[in-house]
């Protein structure tokens, strides 16, 4: 599928329903490639990928870390696969000495997250996958539910698949209501 950008990016939505169609692994590494190109603090590179597809893992993610939230238990027994997206700790937004490179702190390491995440998601979205960005979840048992490595903090959750749904475009600002000029 070949689109431009401003078609990828005004055609992505968020979506919940998935056909249960496994993704080949060379998609995966494909939208993974295009997500790694994503700029990061000092080209520090931190975020990771951790593809869950295991169907017990799925479920103890969906029973037990996403605190009751019943639409992402149903998102994740749907997806037929999630990325579980981390970063390497205490890099991004530090110096070599340990300290902190600016006042926002580890504000970098989600920074850096969030614009892989969204390239994660325009990739997807041009090779005819759905996603959705789940941020409902307990950290520390989505930690120990997919044994994430140690030294990794989880950023977020995203379900992907083949759409079997949809969405509609939700109502957005005018650019002229989210822009505000000094000159």
């Amino acid at each position: 599928m070949s689109m431009g950008f401003i078609e990828c990016v005004n055609g992505r939505r968020s979506v919940r329903k998935y056909k249960a169609e496994k993704i080949q692994d060379d998609v995966l590494k494909k939208i993974v490639t295009a997500a790694s190109y994503s700029p990061s603090w000092k080209n520090s590179q931190t975020v990771r990928y951790i593809i869950v597809e295991n169907e017990a893992i799925k479920n103890e993610l969906a029973q037990t870390c996403v605190m009751d939230f019943k639409p992402n238990c149903d998102i994740i027994l749907n997806a037929p696969a999630l990325i579980l997206v981390t970063t390497v700790a205490n890099r991004s937004g530090y110096e070599r000495d340990g300290s902190f490179s600016t006042g926002l702190g580890t504000h970098w390491e989600s920074f850096d997250a969030g614009i892989a995440v969204q390239t994660l998601c325009l990739a997807a979205y041009a090779e005819g996958l759905g996603t959705v960005v789940l941020g409902i979840f307990d950290a520390d048992k989505t930690i120990h539910a997919a044994k994430i490595p140690e030294g990794q903090k989880l950023s977020a959750i995203v379900a992907i698949g083949y759409p079997d749904e949809a969405p509609s475009m939700p109502k957005r600002k005018g650019a002229d209501e989210l822009m505000d000029y000094r000159r």
